[in-house]
């Protein structure tokens, strides 16, 4: 062992280990591990930051633009409902129509994406079957990684080996050779999955009844908010004319929200002859969508909510004249501008142990929180001094474009429902030109008429321009963070191999195992990729364990394909951690899971994934 080594070594495990306690963002450990080389002299500076200008990471966020539009423009939720539609009532066959479905989407936009749409949809059918959630949201999960594993862009890792196979001047990849393995280990995983529901899936209900609600109309009628409404008059004396609605501090000091304003317009002239002049004057008043920095004027009538006796604490400080309310102001609530949705807090959130109001939660979402609803517990929640926990979910209420900007903050929210439906953005009219792109995409890749970089990037500059999605659409869409950590990380599989620990560990594990035949070397890789995806990223695990098995291979003096493939299926077994996927993230809080529940359900699977990996591989990519 040379000193270089024991430099990589040690960097090396300094960032799985910053990876699994989560001390630091993975993207900013990522540009550790890039400086770090760079200080440490393993690397020179432009082979550390050659990761930044791989195809790999381009392709990657190509698709994710590409994926992103799909979500945008209602394609993935539509084709989701319409296939969920036949899965009627047995929870066997809900449960392989779910996992059908979700993997389905997965081999061509986004796992995460896919089961961010489709789990309200879940829940709507779980309700409405009488099957509990937990014995649904597990399969979706599940679903969503094995089917990303069944075609070359489902996941990042399948574009990583094929990338790696081209470097070294070998036959890539093709879009479908992933498929057959693909299609062999979902239809083990959901035989496996329906024949032990019963034991191994918890039969856990979920104590909140907020899950079973879709419609914005029916969050309306299940929180009883008409009953909190109230008008309240700006008098032309009253001190809160002229001011703002920050300088009033109606939600602050009161806990009164102000859900629309209703203004007359003044008298305006329309005409002028000679001396006279023709005055219009509007008696019907406009609406005005109420923002901090609205001014209120004398006569405004706010359509405001809140409990009767902070609406008169408000009225007397602030000599407004209160009003009872009138049977249209419920349009205040939900219309086809503003509307309210049910946010779920997952175990990541940055919210987790704030209040609203340090969050300074309306200011930074401009949403309003209307309720605090947490499991198991009964009392009604203060709105301003609430520490906010995991499974906490908030009734929000604003526009819709900034409910439905919820969906892309994925690791603080989860949108319940279908607030899309009722926004109805300009971009669902965009679906069928978004599923001819995809089509187009998916064509030239599989023809391989070009490049996969360049189909990808093909597809995704179409999207923006017709406009599927904007170019700032387009910009949340990319999951930066898991960008940097390819690039971050590729320079690290270069090290690894420029010190030669990559031909030492390949060389250690041909020599111990390599008597035994190729079967007991592969179930090794296997094992270990699939042990590091349970604790740090799929992604970076392949970047990892990528090159060992291409170096392994080589010794052999086998075709490394094969090698390569099970590197990829294998970082896709992400089955036994709630922390190992976000898809397994999402699902926790709805289903009430516990750790115990994906490693009771995740380690079997993930031995029989091995299984049948090892013994088909050898069969579709002969040795």
């Amino acid at each position: 062992m040379t000193l270089e080594m024991w430099i990589t070594l040690g960097i090396l495990a300094a960032a799985i280990l910053l990876f699994i306690t989560e001390w630091l963002r993975v993207d900013l450990v990522s540009l550790g591990v890039v400086i770090c080389l760079m200080v440490g002299g393993i690397l020179t500076p432009e082979e550390a930051i050659r990761g930044f200008s791989s195809p790999v990471v381009m392709t990657v966020a190509a698709l994710f633009v590409v994926g992103g539009a799909a979500l945008q423009t209602g394609l993935a939720d539509a084709i989701g409902r319409r296939i969920l539609a036949m899965a009627g009532n047995s929870p066997l066959r809900l449960t392989a129509v779910i996992m059908v479905t979700v993997a389905l989407l997965s081999g061509f936009i986004s796992d995460t994406g896919t089961v961010a749409v489709m789990a309200p949809a879940i829940l709507s059918l779980s309700w409405r079957s009488k099957i509990k959630p937990s014995k649904l949201l597990l399969p979706l999960s599940i679903g969503s990684l094995l089917g990303g594993a069944t075609t070359l862009i489902g996941t990042p890792p399948n574009i990583i080996v094929s990338d790696l196979l081209a470097k070294n001047g070998l036959a890539s990849f093709r879009f479908f050779d992933f498929t057959p393995i693909g299609l062999i280990l979902l239809a083990a995983g959901i035989i496996f999955i329906t024949a032990t529901s019963r034991w191994l899936l918890p039969d856990r209900a979920v104590s909140t009844d907020i899950q079973r609600v879709e419609t914005p109309d029916e969050l309306v009628q299940l929180y009883k908010l008409p009953e909190g409404l109230f008008r309240l008059r700006v008098r032309k004396r009253s001190p809160l004319a002229d001011q703002t609605l920050d300088d009033a501090a109606l939600r602050r000091n009161f806990s009164v929200t102000v859900l629309e304003i209703l203004r007359v317009p003044g008298p305006r002239e329309i005409a002028k002859v000679g001396d006279k002049r023709l005055i219009l004057r509007e008696e019907e008043p406009k609406s005005i969508a109420p923002t901090p920095q609205t001014k209120l004027h004398p006569n405004d009538i706010l359509i405001c909510r809140g409990e009767p006796d902070d609406i008169s604490q408000a009225s007397a400080y602030w000599k407004l004249g209160l009003q009872p309310a009138q049977a249209e102001d419920k349009e205040a609530l939900v219309n086809n501008e503003v509307g309210v949705a049910e946010v779920l807090l997952p175990p990541r959130s940055s919210l987790i142990g704030k209040t609203l109001v340090s969050t300074h939660f309306g200011r930074r979402y401009k949403l309003t929180v209307l309720d605090i609803s947490r499991p198991g517990e009964k009392s009604q929640l203060s709105l301003k001094e609430t520490s906010l926990e995991f499974g906490d979910t908030l009734l929000v209420q604003g526009a819709w474009k900034d409910i439905l900007a919820l969906r892309k903050k994925r690791r603080d929210f989860v949108v319940a429902g279908q607030p899309e439906a009722m926004s109805g953005p300009p971009s669902q009219a965009k679906a069928p030109l978004a599923l001819l792109i995809l089509v187009g995409m998916l064509v030239l890749l599989i023809a391989n008429l070009t490049p996969m970089t360049t189909a990808a990037m093909l597809a995704g500059f179409l999207m923006i321009v017709i406009g599927c999605l904007s170019i700032d659409d387009a910009y949340e869409a990319v999951d930066w963070k898991s960008l940097v950590l390819i690039a971050g990380m590729l320079p690290m599989s270069t090290a690894l191999q420029k010190v030669g620990l990559v031909n030492l560990g390949a060389g250690w594990l041909a020599q111990t195992l390599g008597q035994m035949g190729t079967i007991p070397i592969m179930a090794t890789l296997f094992l270990i990729t699939s042990l590091f995806t349970q604790v740090i990223s799929n992604t970076a695990t392949t970047v990892l364990i990528a090159p060992i098995a291409f170096s392994i291979s080589q010794k052999l003096g086998v075709q490394p394909h094969a090698f390569l493939m099970l590197v990829a299926i294998a970082s896709s077994t992400a089955f036994a951690s709630p922390v190992a996927s976000p898809v397994n993230t999402l699902v926790m809080g709805a289903g009430d899971y516990r750790f115990g529940d994906y490693l009771k359900v995740g380690t079997p699977l993930i031995l029989v994934s091995l299984i049948i990996t090892v013994l088909v591989l050898p069969l579709l990519w002969p040795l």
